[in-house]
């Protein structure tokens, strides 16, 4: 399985651009959505092992929400060799997700 990896102001840059193809989940415990999309996002990771699996609570890491203009949970950017190439607001279902993962591949 792959790995979760929790990212903070001190890890996002270096894990980003080390990583050819990457999804960043920003979200908080309390938010019910965000805790709707987690199955999907642990299941996926899962499923695609060439994608890092990341996660920012915006709780805790505040500066790296606004730095990337996070207005509403969950929001989910995928990257692909260091470089944002999608962002999805919002709670979406499996498949829109996944077709979203497949892009980066």
């Amino acid at each position: 399985m792959n790995e979760i990896t929790y990212l903070t102001e001190e890890t996002y840059e270096t894990v980003l651009s080390g990583a050819e193809a990457a999804v960043v989940d920003y979200y908080a415990d309390w938010c019910g959505p965000c805790k709707a999309m987690l199955p999907i996002f642990e299941a996926c990771a899962a499923e695609y092992d060439k994608i890092a699996f990341c996660k920012i609570n915006v709780d805790d890491h505040k500066k790296l929400a606004i730095q990337n203009r996070v207005m509403g949970i969950p929001c989910f950017m995928f990257f692909k060799n260091g470089k944002m190439v999608k962002r999805i607001d919002g709670a979406v279902d499996e498949t829109t997700f996944k077709a979203a993962l497949n892009e980066l591949l």
